[in-house]
């Protein structure tokens, strides 16, 4: 199967976009969650990018997550499951013409005790460590969004 790429130039309204979706995830991931994120190209004002909001939930159990997966799908989202990383779940919404990618995600959580605990009274450090995984975790998303 095959579909057309779009890049479009930035919208203002997609960081607007993604608070109005994040609320709703919030509710469809339930307690279990610790934080969600705007990541992608449509996170960076200004940046060219596919219309797609991609959004990193981050879970303090992930095997929950397949617990909550109707109730993503009340929101329209399709669960994939792992989709091809261990470890992660992943939804998307809006059929061959995707609106919104979610990708969750236990590590992150767990990376940021750990750097706690390497930094107690080092906030630069702390950050610099969560931001590498954010990083690295936009790159394999972009890198992924370009394949599929």
């Amino acid at each position: 199967m095959t579909w057309r790429v779009l890049v479009v130039d930035y919208n203002p309204e997609w960081p607007a976009m993604f608070e109005a979706e994040a609320a709703k995830i919030v509710d469809a991931l339930g307690d279990n969650l610790v934080a969600i994120h705007h990541i992608g190209s449509t996170s960076v004002p200004g940046l060219k990018a596919k219309p797609i909001i991609d959004i990193l939930s981050v879970v303090r159990d992930i095997a929950k997550v397949d617990e909550r997966t109707p109730h993503m799908e009340a929101l329209g989202y399709e669960g994939l499951g792992e989709f091809g990383l261990p470890g992660r779940r992943y939804f998307r919404k809006g059929g061959y013409a995707w609106t919104h990618h979610v990708h969750v995600s236990r590590d992150y959580g767990e990376l940021k005790a750990r750097l706690a605990q390497l930094h107690p009274e080092d906030a630069t450090a702390y950050m610099d460590g969560k931001d590498a995984f954010v990083k690295a975790m936009e790159r394999d998303a972009l890198a992924w969004s370009r394949i599929n």
